[in-house]
This record gives C-alpha cells, structure tokens and sequence, in this order.
C-alpha cells in the first residue's frame, strides 16, 4: 500500500505533537506511533519545564546548563533553548496546559544544578499534563491523523533526499511518501536492563541514521537518574522519583541514617555518589526521605509520588523511599542544527532521538521537555517557509527505487552494537550484553 503526504511525523511524544500543531493548517499530516498513542516518556515525566524566569534570568540559565553539562554543550543551542523558553512555556499554556500557581504566579520549583527555582510544574505529573493538553489541541487540527501500532522500519531515500518512511501496521506494509519527514522517535531506554522509560523506546530513529550514514553524535553521552524507586526486578521499566522532591528538600541518606552527598548537585555526580554508597554498604539501594515534610503538603504536591510508592508499601510521608541509579535518558543522538536538521535533506530530528547540543554531557533537570518544545517548533516554522519549494517526487520516479530489503532486521540490534563499544558502565547495562 502506498500513502503520499506531505509532512510524516514518527512519535507523538511532546516533540511529535507540538511540531504539528506549529505546522500549517494547509498541510497534510500524518503521525505515527509504534504504540498506544500515550505510551511516549512525555507522558512519564514527573518534574516539569525549565524555563527562564525573565530576561535577566538568561545568563544564569544559560550558565547552569552549561556547567551541569561539563561545557560539551553547543552554545548557540543553549542560548536558543533559553531565549526562546519564555514564548514555548506561554503557547503551551495556549494550547490549554496548566502548570502550579500561587496569588496567579507561576510556582516555580528548583532542581539539582539550578542555581534559583525556575521550573514550572503541574504537581508531579508535568508530562502527562502537557501530552494531554499538545493531544486535545491536536484533534481540533482537520489537516492532522494518528495511526496507532504503526512501526518505522526505515526511510525511504533518493540521492540523499528523504522521501518518507516504510511502516508496519499490524500485517501490512504501508510506504508513506512524504516531502518532509520529522523524527520524533524518543530515546534509547528500552535497550538498558533497568530504565525509566518505555520499553518500546529502543533508539529506532538512531539505528535508521547509523544504517544511512546519517551524521550523530555524542552516542556515549547517557544519563543515569539518581533516584528511581528500587525493586528486584530486571529488564523492566523503574518508576522515577523525581528530582523535584530533592528540590522541595528530600535528602539522600545511607543505611546508616547519614547524609553522603549534595541532593542538588548535577545528576551523574549524584548517581556516581549513590553507585559509590551502595558499595559500601549492605543493600543495592539509598534512601531518600521527605517524610518530615507536612502530610498534607507531600499528598498534594506529589500525588503521582505518593500512589505508586503506597502500591509498593511505602508510605512516604512516614517512611524512607529506598532508590538506586538507572539509565534514564540520552543526550545523544541525531545531530541537527538549530531548525532541527540533520545531514540528509528533508529529514529533521526533534526530541530526545535528536542531539541538538544543548545538553552537553550531562543534561541539566527538566531541560529535556523545553528542548523538545522549542526544537520541534523551529522544525515546524522552518518546513512552513521551504514547503512551496519542496515537490514531492513522482510515484513512478521512485515506486521501484531500492530500499532497505531486509525489513525484519530489529532496529535495536544496530544501536546495541553500537552502544557494545563504549565503556563497561554503559556496555553492561544493556539488555543482551
């Protein structure tokens, strides 16, 4: 079967949505998703959205991103991601989502290497409230449809150009033509024994890019998250506590009852200290305890917190949350400019499967949902003023041009492999090491 469109879309994460919603509404636009259409890490992010407090707020911002990411950051990007912060948080909360207030302010929160509280919020369920609010906005656009259970297998190119992508959806292989095509694709988690993300997120978009030679970077760039809540469970997907507890005031402490480490320094020196901990002591797992805080204030502030650990048995308004490091998001990827790029024509990235430099080697808290509302959008703007220029190739052109033939090969076996040769913090971690 064959499809002809005129922008494809591979996720509906935040970066998915919000890039078609920012697309013209005389466009034809398709997205697709290899699961439910919820089961993106948008939709799992607890914390919030960073976002610059005011003008004079530019540098600092600028300067905390830089330093938690050890100043391998792409400048330019950073400056982009702070400047344009303030307009992406407002259309956001034009298209109806809803974060913390107090006296009409925005309650701001503060997270680890945040020199003041700059993160907007929506209690601990930031993500789902900006996926569902991107979602609802969507489904007033005509111009736009959602295929659920539909895979990417590959993309289908002539001389360096994108032309669309090849899909599965459930027995049928569909080839979807495309004049622009946005890889939103999400992370690499499902690759790690132990991740906060989905299991179905398995690096797609990177395997793609690395079969065609499409330009990455920074592969070896992983974050581990400090503080997800600790079972004895293997291969599966860990439930994050968030670093807003530690910025509401949480601490870390060993078996012992004792304090180890700054709460708020950036996240790889907080996990490495936890990984050192946990070595010397008895258990897999540190503590963390807000149990001191008022009841009502833990309930309200964190709901989402508070349910899961209850299921677990963990009353975290009485008792200590036991946590360990697992991978949780990755600052590689594929490498694009500021318009979201890459190295082949008409193919952007946007989103966690993008490596725009804005995160250097370790990203800064509650970065990555502003980078993929203030990359997708620039996507969005940038196709709009290059679309009349693009024609979409004629079908007899490229019906019998040769595409990737062995369509069953798992994506996930590329980037695997890739991932084999770098060091044994990240090497032992995955899933069929």
């Amino acid at each position: 079967m064959d499809m002809f469109v005129d922008v494809l879309i591979v996720g509906t994460g935040a970066a998915g949505l919000y890039s078609a919603l920012n697309l013209s509404d005389n466009l034809n636009i398709l997205l697709i998703t290899k699961d439910l259409v919820d089961k993106c890490n948008t939709s799992l992010a607890q914390g919030g959205i960073s976002v610059a407090r005011d003008k004079k707020d530019y540098e600092l911002f600028v300067q905390d991103t830089l330093k938690a990411g050890k100043f391998k950051n792409c400048v330019a990007a950073v400056k982009t991601l702070v400047y344009e912060s303030i307009d992406n948080i407002n259309e956001v909360i034009d298209f109806g989502a809803k974060f913390d207030k107090e006296d009409g302010n925005f309650k701001y929160t503060k997270e680890g290497a945040h020199s003041i509280n700059r993160i907007v919020h929506n209690k601990d369920e930031t993500g789902k409230e900006l996926f569902l609010s991107l979602l609802k906005a969507l489904k007033n656009k005509k111009n736009v449809r959602i295929f659920e259970k539909t895979t990417l297998i590959d993309i289908i190119i002539n001389n360096n150009i994108c032309c669309g992508g090849i899909v599965i959806k459930g027995e049928e292989r569909i080839n979807i033509y495309s004049k622009e095509t946005i890889l939103a694709t999400g992370g690499i988690g499902g690759l790690f024994k132990n991740s906060t993300s989905r299991r179905s997120l398995t690096g797609d978009g990177i395997a793609i890019a690395l079969r065609h030679k499409i330009k990455t970077s920074d592969l070896d760039y992983v974050q581990f998250h400090p503080t997800a809540l600790y079972d004895n469970k293997v291969n599966c997907e860990k439930f994050l506590i968030s670093e807003s507890l530690r910025g509401e005031g949480a601490k870390l402490i060993n078996e012992n009852g004792k304090r180890f480490v700054n709460e708020l320094l950036p996240r790889d020196i907080v996990a490495r200290a936890v990984y050192d901990e946990e070595e010397k002591s008895s258990k897999p797992y540190v503590y963390l305890d807000i149990s001191f805080k008022n009841k009502k204030y833990i309930i309200n502030r964190f709901p989402g917190i508070y349910k899961k650990c209850l299921e677990s048995g963990i009353d975290i308004t009485k008792q200590k949350i036991p946590v360990t490091p697992v991978q949780h998001y990755h600052m590689g990827g594929v490498a694009v400019d500021l318009n979201s790029c890459t190295s082949m024509e008409n193919l952007f990235a946007c989103g966690e499967v993008s490596c725009t430099g804005v995160h250097g080697a370790n990203r800064l808290a509650s970065n990555s949902l502003l980078e993929a509302l203030v990359f997708s959008r620039r996507a969005s703007k940038f196709i709009n003023k290059s679309m009349d220029k693009i024609t979409l190739l004629n079908y007899e052109d490229i019906k019998g041009m040769k595409v990737f033939k062995n369509h069953n090969v798992i994506n996930k076996n590329i980037v695997i492999n890739e991932f084999k040769k770098m060091g044994d913090g990240i090497r032992n971690e995955l899933v069929n090491y």
